[in-house]
């Protein structure tokens, strides 16, 4: 049996108690995560993840009081260490670009089968920002929807930016845009994951975003996938 030290920690955070208990009951199933902790609303989650500090906290949406995307700063606060994924049933992009704005390091839906949300939770603790396959569209919709018409114009700096990255961070640009991790990348491109991440750092320098989702959303906006 794998040592607890090695587990990932987890709280989750949902006011539908039949719902959390389920989720709690499938995330047990693997040996590799460990639910510490529950919580029924904002206020609850938070003195949790201050008190339990997990690695990742799987937090709703629609809370009583206070909502899980309006709960975020108190909760990054709390717990500074936690990524933090939003497991919802809300498809809607504002929800999503509220969701990120705030901090999110992820958007995953309640209809996610169990291997995709314990692999996403994986890939969160690995560094990566983690979106449902549904969302994806929607997100980029967010995207423009939030640009103002200035922002519409060519602007030097995303031009220079763009213009000066090399063909194989163009490639890996793409490979992000259609959701690939570091991992796939490394082995489709066959190079070294470790070369896959410092690629990806230049990219987040070079077209001046703070995200890989942000990466995936101008992969998408510019056509490259």
């Amino acid at each position: 049996m794998m040592d607890d030290a090695d587990r990932i920690r987890l709280l989750v955070v949902d006011d539908h108690t039949l719902f959390r208990r389920g989720l709690m009951a499938l995330l047990a199933a693997d040996e590799g995560l460990l639910v510490v902790g529950e919580a029924g609303d904002a206020d609850q989650a938070q003195r949790k993840a201050e008190a339990l500090a997990p690695d990742v906290i799987l937090l709703d949406n629609h809370l009583p009081g206070v909502s899980g995307v309006a709960a975020l700063p108190a909760l990054k606060s709390a717990a500074p260490q936690a990524r933090i994924l939003m497991l919802t049933v809300s498809e809607d992009e504002d929800d999503l670009a509220a969701a990120l704005r705030g901090g999110a390091a992820g958007y995953l839906l309640k209809t996610s089968d169990g291997d995709a949300l314990c692999a996403a939770i994986r890939r969160a603790v690995a560094g990566e920002d983690v979106i449902a396959p549904e969302m994806t569209g929607k997100l980029v919709a967010a995207f423009r929807q939030a640009e103002s018409p200035s922002a519409r114009e060519p602007q030097p700096e995303a031009d220079a930016g763009a213009a000066a990255l090399t063909p194989r961070e163009t490639e890996i640009l793409i490979e992000i845009g259609g959701g690939a991790s570091n991992k796939e990348i490394a082995r489709r491109l066959s190079i070294a994951e470790s070369t896959v991440k410092i690629h990806v750092q230049h990219l987040l320098r070079k077209l001046d975003v703070g995200s890989r989702v942000q990466l995936a959303v101008i992969a998408k906006s510019r056509g490259l996938v």
